[in-house]
């Protein structure tokens, strides 16, 4: 079997967790398996690394920041590959240039486009443990380039993809995907097996085990996804097409603090309104989601919507700039103490009533609705922030999800 293990920054915090890491590997490697370890940066070195930088220049260059942060994958697979050295099993570091991961020029948030497999394979072949930079890629000038967030689970993913991998293992420090944020909710519980579709919007709405895109390319590749703990040998959740046992009505429910509600008054009632709206904000990359518009009156109407509390400011001052141009309106408002609580599960495309249970929940627990965004397997309100655990707790009790 060939295997593609990935360890986040956590699992190789420190010297203890390195040689913890480099057994678990051998472990597989001794039965006989190929073995490809994908590495993040050592625990907060990426944190320590971006404040070194903001000392000397705030406003350095993503092209210099991605030279500067490539160097943290680095230290962990040259460390990792000592380890198991001393541990007498032949392995070997190999960063984006020497892999040749082929990526797209966007500093900061590259996208992978192609991976040259000679490399690995020949090292695959000559019995080494091969251990991969996670995050980073080349472009075409021959930079490096930064994935972005949860870029080195896309790494494995892809490399999984290009090998034709027969496992690709996420090592955490949480053992698997869970019905919920387990610090939110103490009696959620974990799960055997979750869709790729269902992992998507859990991931996309907040909960941190696995990366969106990593997902989104495990889907589109057929990759079959383990996430477990690096800290003990408990059995993780899979992730993959179809699951063996019935669709549960809901898989699991998310919160995602990292929200804004942004609200453009007494707009224009005209055709065109939404898409420059909207439009201007897609022209400098901000993603918008549960968009509301009211009933037009007078010759107006008003459009709300949410985006990622951090770019909310940003999102304000583009609006403001177009106000008297080809955005009329008398106001915007901008509210950053909410949130996003979310039911997912591929029960929902066949069985009435989720949406109207989960709302009694938030009702019965007295949580004000301020908007409500649907798709096939999700629902998802906009909800005050501090009313977060409450609403969790409340929706997990009233689906039976808990141990």
């Amino acid at each position: 079997m060939l295997i593609v293990k990935k360890f986040g920054g956590t699992s190789v915090g420190d010297k203890d967790r390195i040689f913890n890491v480099a057994r678990r590997c051998i472990e597989d490697y001794k039965k006989g398996n190929q073995v490809v370890v994908v590495l993040s940066a050592m625990g907060k070195t990426t944190d320590e690394l971006l404040a070194k930088a903001r000392e000397i220049n705030p406003n350095a260059s993503k092209r210099e920041l991605d030279m500067l942060l490539t160097t943290g994958e680095q230290t962990s697979v040259s460390l990792m590959a000592m380890a198991m050295d001393s541990l007498g099993v032949p392995a070997i570091s190999l960063n984006a240039f020497q892999v040749a991961m082929n990526t797209t020029s966007t500093y900061g948030n590259a996208r992978l486009k192609r991976i040259d497999t000679d490399r690995i394979k020949h090292e695959l072949s000559n019995k080494k443990i091969v251990i991969v930079t996670g995050f980073q890629g080349i472009n075409k000038y021959d930079d490096y380039t930064t994935l972005g967030r949860g870029g080195s689970d896309t790494t494995a993913v892809a490399l999984a993809a290009a090998l034709r991998a027969d496992a690709c293992e996420i090592y955490t420090d949480v053992d698997g995907v869970y019905t919920a944020d387990p610090r939110i909710v103490p009696t959620a519980r974990k799960i055997d097996e979750i869709t790729y579709d269902e992992m998507l919007e859990l991931s996309s709405l907040g909960a941190g085990v696995l990366h969106n895109r990593s997902v989104e390319m495990a889907k589109k590749y057929g990759v079959q996804l383990i996430v477990r703990s690096s800290l003990n040998n408990k059995e993780g959740t899979v992730v993959k097409e179809v699951v063996k046992m019935e669709e549960l009505l809901v898989s699991g429910v998310a919160c995602d603090r990292n929200t804004a509600r942004i609200a453009v008054i007494e707009l224009e009632d005209r055709p065109g309104v939404a898409f420059k709206l909207f439009n201007h904000l897609a022209n400098h990359g901000i993603n918008v989601d549960i968009i509301l518009q009211s009933v037009g009156r007078n010759g107006t109407k008003d459009i709300s919507f949410t985006v990622a509390e951090d770019v909310a400011e940003e999102a304000v001052k583009i609006i403001e700039r177009h106000r008297t141009g080809s955005l009329k309106c008398s106001r915007v408002e901008l509210e950053k103490n909410v949130a996003k609580v979310s039911v997912v599960g591929a029960g929902m495309m066949t069985n009435a009533g989720v949406a109207a249970k989960m709302f009694e929940a938030l009702y019965d627990a007295n949580v004000n609705i301020k908007q409500i965004s649907t798709s096939e397997i999700r629902v998802t309100v906009l909800i005050d922030e501090k009313f977060v655990e409450t609403a969790m707790n409340a929706v997990h009790e009233a689906f039976a999800l808990s141990k």
